[in-house]
């Protein structure tokens, strides 16, 4: 698996845009009565749909989206995660919990309320772009202002510009057909944009694409959002795609989220083992930070050697530190907060170092360690094979 995760500082305001709190969406005969029976809430999905005819496709979800973040729902097909997503903006109705965006109650909202979420707050971008055959892209991209009633001088000025901001610029009259995949969801990408919703809803929409397309319209969207800052909600069944993209992510199985963090905690420190065979795989120190590997500095440390961030990736620090030939000062606004050395490197790579609450405070909080000695957590519980870990069931999403 070969992937970069860039460099990102979490948001700076734990604001949140959405808030969801024990969400639940049941298919199936009077689908209200699940949630409410202790008895019945707690049956596996498979226990459930013999006993009830029910599927529970999203179980007692609950989590907050930060203004500004880019937050990254992932899991398996069948997990729920589509279902949940599209619960946000009632395209599914939820069967019990709350869903509030920017505190005004979405269960609450009357059809005309909900006419404005969609074309005005939370715009999607679906895996299937669904874009008119015959209209060309300038056209199409302002569909969304079109149905806001923007006049057709000023929804055309506004579609031109965001055609130029995903790169089709030269391309405003070509018709859908005309088009590469990539193009196409790009098209459906500056669609979403040019309504200008506080938030974009992503439903899996590079899934479709050729991977080299898939790895441009992720880079499309990290550029997008450190320009604009514009908040994100991803839907993804690839944990590649997931650790790129998101600040943090929930990672669903069975309509459940099994565990909710950065990338860094879901790789450093899996919550099941369901979640650490998922993470098996992945390269270690293109995810784990410096703050999680250094070690306290001793006194001869803060002088000497070349700085990194906090936040800057084990694979960041092991190539500086190559380059110096002397270990590293992690610095965060001209403090040093701990030194990055070999063997701090070296035990994040084979996985010996695994991430604790005490990685992520600043050295002078940090328990007393002997200088020049790396402080290390328990190691990580012993792998399980794809045998071994616990079966998936399909759910309908």
């Amino acid at each position: 698996m070969a992937f970069t995760v860039p460099t990102r500082k979490p948001p700076t305001t734990t604001e949140p845009v959405f808030s969801v709190s024990g969400l639940w969406k049941v298919f199936g005969p009077k689908p209200e009565r699940i949630p409410a029976d202790p008895e019945l809430s707690t049956l596996e999905p498979a226990d459930l749909r013999a006993r009830t005819g029910c599927t529970a496709a999203v179980r007692d979800v609950s989590f907050d989206v930060r203004k500004g973040e880019v937050f990254v729902v992932m899991g398996l097909s069948g997990s729920g995660k589509s279902t949940l997503v599209r619960c946000l903006t009632r395209l599914i109705e939820p069967t019990a919990g709350t869903i509030a965006i920017d505190g005004e109650d979405v269960r609450a909202m009357d059809k005309g309320r909900l006419r404005e979420l969609r074309r005005h707050r939370a715009a999607m971008v679906f895996q299937h772009f669904g874009l008119l055959p015959h209209r060309t892209v300038l056209d199409n991209v302002a569909y969304g202002l079109e149905i806001q009633g923007v006049g057709k001088s000023e929804r055309r000025e506004r579609a031109a510009e965001v055609v130029a901001k995903v790169g089709l610029e030269g391309m405003e009259q070509r018709r859908p057909g005309q088009l590469s995949g990539g193009q196409r969801q790009r098209v459906g990408l500056a669609r979403a944009l040019a309504v200008d919703p506080e938030v974009l809803l992503f439903d899996e929409p590079f899934s479709a694409l050729d991977p080299l397309i898939r790895r441009d319209m992720q880079d499309e969207v990290v550029r997008l959002h450190r320009e604009e800052g514009r908040t994100m909600v991803f839907i993804t069944h690839d944990l590649t795609e997931a650790l790129k993209l998101g600040d943090r992510i929930a990672l669903m199985r069975d309509g459940r989220v099994v565990q909710l963090g950065t990338p860094e905690e879901i790789v450093g420190s899996p919550a099941d083992d369901y979640v650490r065979e998922f993470v098996r795989d992945v390269p270690r120190e293109q995810v784990m930070t410096c703050r999680t590997a250094m070690r306290p500095a001793a006194a001869d440390d803060t002088a000497n050697g070349p700085a990194v961030s906090p936040q800057a990736t084990v694979a960041e620090a092991i190539e500086a530190v190559a380059r110096a030939g002397a270990p590293a000062r992690v610095m965060d606004e001209g403090r040093c907060l701990g030194v990055v050395d070999h063997e701090q490197l070296l035990d994040v790579v084979a996985g010996v170092t695994t991430l604790t609450p005490a990685a992520a405070v600043d050295a002078d909080d940090a328990p007393e360690a002997a200088p020049g000695k790396p402080r290390r957590a328990n190691p990580p519980a012993p792998r399980t094979s794809p045998e071994d870990a616990a079966p998936t069931t399909p759910e309908a999403v």
